[in-house]
């Protein structure tokens, strides 16, 4: 165990873990991170000469420890991570980390899955106006205002341009959240709906992903042939009452259209 490691044995170790985390090896990754961290305890305070390299690396070493979590799906680590993190963004001026803008984004849509938006907009109050132009912030930044606005469709369509691919982890949790606000939006404002209809509303990739989701998150519906059939509102007005299908295709194609008139 190291005691206290010089700024070339943590350069090393450093490499090491960046070569685990670039050859996917998640195992091997997260073993040299503990080994880092460890060291990390034994780093000089802010007073010492060498404090701003150490922390340079420190800062390299979780942003590593981030990446490595987003891979293993392990949101408790990345938590801890990340708060390990943030602090010392603000310790040192420069150089600043190549990766800085990558993590914070990573953080927002964390945030954002989590439906934590006191915290989300509070990281926005500290961003500076580089950082929130920067294309791994200002994904997470247009999909919490899409979201706020019931801009579902282009949420849903968001996963074919996530800035990195790390940020696919994030877009499956969030992807499931808008389905299942369009499937609470459907199943107040119809009767009965065909199977077709349901899938491309809720934009599933095929009829199978779509009644996978229908046993596992909405049992309650019935299947009978080629329609669903939605269990009768408790009070209001009847659903055939309502023009729901044009109401709900003019919610989920407002973007586009807004797009055009700009």
């Amino acid at each position: 165990m190291l005691d206290m490691l010089s700024i070339e044995n943590a350069q090393v170790i450093l490499n090491d873990l960046k070569a685990k985390l670039d050859a996917g090896d998640i195992n091997g990754g997260k073993s040299i991170l503990g080994k880092m961290k460890i060291g990390m305890l034994d780093f000089p305070s802010r007073n010492a000469p060498e404090t701003q390299l150490y922390t340079a690396i420190s800062i390299s070493a979780l942003e590593c420890g981030v990446l490595l979590s987003v891979a293993d799906e392990d949101l408790d680590a990345f938590a801890r991570n990340v708060s390990q993190l943030m602090p010392l963004y603000s310790s040192i001026s420069s150089p600043s980390s190549t990766k800085k803008c990558h993590i914070l984004g990573l953080n927002l849509m964390h945030l954002l899955v989590e439906n934590n938006l006191s915290e989300f907009h509070a990281e926005l109050e500290l961003l500076s106006s580089d950082e929130a132009s920067n294309p791994y912030v200002s994904f997470p930044i247009n999909l919490e205002r899409q979201l706020m606005v019931g801009l579902y469709d282009e949420v849903l369509s968001a996963d074919s341009r996530v800035p990195d691919p790390s940020y696919t982890f994030f877009m499956e949790s969030l992807l499931q959240t808008v389905q299942d606000s369009i499937a609470d939006c459907l199943e107040k404002s119809y009767k009965t709906m065909s199977i077709n209809d349901a899938v491309g509303m809720m934009k599933f990739d095929s009829r199978d992903d779509f009644m996978e989701y229908v046993e596992e998150c909405r049992d309650d519906w019935i299947m009978e042939g080629e329609d669903i059939f939605f269990q009768p509102p408790e009070t209001g007005s009847k659903a055939s009452d309502v023009p729901s299908m044009k109401l709900i295709e003019q919610s989920l194609s407002y973007a586009t259209e807004l797009e055009r008139i700009v």
